[in-house]
């Protein structure tokens, strides 16, 4: 007897996703909760899992559909599962993106090894990524399912060959194949076509309509890192022993940008309707980058937090949009945004408010430059702080207050102890 698989429930006020890869192919043996499908909101990616244990039926939507909550996006036939069938040998998946098209064909060589073995996208990507075969890596995961860190391991241990390709394929991967006469001026000159993600989709939706929603403004202050780093240098083994979490700036900046936030409650508030929303906690926002664009899980209720909660908080943040697992409730809400372009090596920036909130502040690279201080001309690890907020209602006075006071508690710490 055949049973469906549904689109599940996709959180509060998402309704639909996309279908972005099937990780089992008609005639796979599937075991029960074994993951058979991911999808795409608006937000994360999630896999589906099997209901049964049996052979994965029919696929009766295509990867790249739009599929609602409740909708039926394959079957699960009874049985103890046959061998993979054709379909399962070469992927119905479009190869991950690559610099162009001649390297495309070696991932769908790759792509047929790995194609009868279950890999979570993240994994798949990795695989795909170093050009692994995974039937030669030992999964330690559940049912003996390949994670990141087994391949990770493998990669890092050396015992990766190369791709299962043929000579030819090989080598037009690596080197350029020579230009025919009506190219012979230009080389080559391939492009390639990719779909946007639901992901990035929505980003993209998001950004314009903030834009033309609120009144951006930005204000700029600089910071003078010292005391911070030296702080950092410090006490950073006695809190990694104790917290079992590395002392980062993030958590100096969440706890300056919470008491900036109580003493300049507007940069905290959001507009609805005719009506401004004051909280008297903060939701802070952090931008994490995972594999398919920018996420921005919320820290709640950051101001009542240590540091090594806000810590841990980031560091398994991290951790999860690097896997793919972050969820709905992890990003739901939150009152104000922090987005750190220096990791990327960013100097300076105008970061784009997430709505409903009214402000984002942006962090930028940490970088020796020459200042004076008490009239002498001395050199100082700085970093330029970028604070773009909705006009609408937040003035100019309001926020250089708060990069003002933001400067003050990273520039002497010990301000985050005693609330100054």
């Amino acid at each position: 007897m055949a049973i469906e698989v549904t689109v599940p429930a996709l959180g509060e006020s998402i309704t639909e996703a996309t279908l972005g890869e099937w990780l089992k192919q008609p005639g796979d043996a599937v075991a029960a909760d074994e993951p058979i499908a991911s999808l795409e909101t608006d937000k994360v990616a999630l896999e589906v899992p099997a209901p049964q244990a049996g052979v994965m039926g029919e696929h009766k939507v295509a990867v790249g559909d739009t599929v609602e909550v409740g909708a039926v996006i394959a079957m699960i036939e009874a049985g103890s599962g046959a061998a993979p069938s054709k379909a399962a040998e070469t992927p119905v998946d479009p190869p991950e993106k690559s610099p162009s098209v001649t390297a495309a064909k070696a991932a769908d060589k790759q792509d047929e090894v790995t194609a009868s073995i279950t890999l979570s996208p993240s994994v798949r990507r990795l695989v795909l990524e170093h050009g692994v075969d995974p039937s030669q890596i030992s999964g330690t995961g559940k049912d003996g399912r390949l994670t990141k860190a087994d391949v990770e391991q493998y990669v890092k241990s050396g015992a990766q060959q190369a791709p299962q390709a043929d000579a030819a394929t090989s080598t037009s991967a690596q080197t350029p194949a020579a230009p025919s006469a009506s190219s012979s001026q230009g080389g080559n000159r391939n492009e390639e076509r990719v779909r946007m993600t639901r992901l990035r989709q929505t980003v993209a939706r998001r950004l314009k309509e903030a834009q033309e929603t609120a009144a951006l403004l930005t204000t700029f202050n600089d910071v003078d890192m010292t005391a911070v780093i030296e702080t950092r240098s410090k006490y950073k083994e006695l809190f990694a022993k104790k917290h079992g979490v590395k002392l980062g700036f993030m958590g100096f900046f969440v706890k300056a940008a919470c008491m900036a936030l109580k003493d300049v409650p507007s940069v905290n508030a959001q507009i609805d309707g005719e009506e401004i929303v004051y909280h008297d906690y903060a939701d802070i926002s952090v931008a994490v980058s995972a594999p398919n664009g920018l996420v921005v899980p919320v820290i709640r209720n950051a101001e009542s937090m240590s540091f090594a909660d806000v810590e841990n908080t980031i560091g398994d943040f991290g951790k999860r949009a690097k896997d793919g697992t972050l969820t709905m409730a992890d990003m739901k809400g939150g009152t104000f945004t922090i987005s750190n372009g220096g990791v990327f090596g960013s100097l300076m920036s105008t970061p784009i408010i997430n709505p409903p909130q009214s402000a984002v502040l942006g962090l930028h690279r940490i970088e020796d430059r020459a200042v004076v201080v008490d009239g002498e001309i001395v050199v100082r690890p700085m970093m330029y702080l970028a604070l773009s907020y909705d006009h609408r209602l937040i003035d100019g006075r309001e926020a250089v207050t708060f990069l003002v006071r933001m400067k003050e508690a990273i520039e002497d710490p010990a301000r985050l102890l005693i609330d100054l």
